[in-house]
């Protein structure tokens, strides 16, 4: 287990309901309370606006055919660290969202720790 991410609640937004049980699984495994999956970008964003105790995100940039981008934008404006999750990487992110924290898919459990360690300014052990 992760101290630095034991007890945080990590959105999933992710469509692909195989992937969305591994990174559940890779949350859990980390001691993080995975919230959702949410497979929709309404949805995300429900729970973006009802949800005060989110602590950070993993959001699939493409959710059932739609951009996640109006999600980033609301967990930005409450101040909610997130990562992108696609499958073209950092480079197949519009120029506003570059050098945010982005895991490529297919990605390991690895790739996933370290990039919300990164996003959520958590020291790595």
């Amino acid at each position: 287990m992760s101290e630095g991410l034991t007890g945080r609640r990590i959105l999933v937004v992710e469509d692909e309901s195989l992937v969305a049980m591994l990174l559940e699984t890779i949350l859990e495994d980390m001691g993080a309370v995975p919230v959702g999956a949410v497979a929709t970008v309404d949805e995300a964003l429900e729970v973006v606006a009802d949800d005060p105790l989110l602590d950070g995100a993993l959001l699939d940039v493409n959710v059932a055919g739609r951009e996640v981008f109006p999600v980033a934008e609301a967990l930005k404006s409450k101040g909610i660290p997130f990562v992108f999750s696609t499958g073209y990487g950092e480079g197949g992110l519009p120029d506003h969202w570059r050098g945010q924290a982005t895991i490529q898919k297919p990605f390991t459990e690895d790739a996933v720790k370290a990039a919300l360690f990164k996003a959520l300014g958590v020291a790595r052990v």
